[in-house]
């Protein structure tokens, strides 16, 4: 414990960080809809059958999940920008959520980093990802992880009756 004086603040114990396995398709598919929002999602919310998660086109190998006290409490979907040979030195950040109850755990920080690490292991020069503008906590989060703003797409999208920017951001990884 640690703090100033007269205070006490308890240090909570990391997230275990790994890579998912076939059988939490069905937690990461309750977490997904638990957490879905229009301050990140740009498709409709989650639609029964509720139990489908992963695709053909991302598995669990490409899903790193948090898991905190026993529980999956959130992941990060590491893919490809496009299926362009000449595009596959860059990875990009395809999906992240963190549980409501895990927020302001370090959750999301341990989910980018170990994003940033797989993504360097499997020999990317660069990883990019998406932001919806008015989603400034995750802004702020990629931002102290070493992501810059790289692009603007202006009122791309229409949520919940707002037009919302699509923030390009980027970092190298050289």
């Amino acid at each position: 414990m640690a703090g100033r004086p007269g205070r006490t603040v308890t240090l909570m114990p990391e997230p275990l960080i790994r890579t998912a396995r076939p059988d939490d398709e069905g937690e990461l598919a309750r977490l997904d809809r638990a957490t879905w929002s229009p301050l990140h999602a740009v498709t409709p919310p989650p639609q029964p059958p509720y139990d489908s998660f992963f695709s053909e086109r991302s598995g669990p190998r490409d899903h790193r999940v948090a898991e905190y006290e026993g529980r999956l409490v959130g992941y990060v979907r590491l893919g490809f920008p496009t299926e362009l040979a000449s595009n596959t030195h860059v990875r990009q950040i395809r999906g992240l959520a963190v549980a409501g109850e895990a927020r302001g755990l370090g959750v999301g920080r341990a989910l980018v980093r170990a994003a940033v690490a797989e993504a360097r292991e499997r020999g990317a020069r660069r990883i990019t990802l998406r932001v919806l503008g008015h989603n400034t906590a995750a802004r702020k989060l990629y931002e102290s992880e070493g992501f810059v703003v790289e692009g603007v797409q202006p009122e791309e999208f229409f949520l919940d009756g707002a037009y919302v920017d699509d923030i390009l951001m980027g970092r190298s990884l050289i």
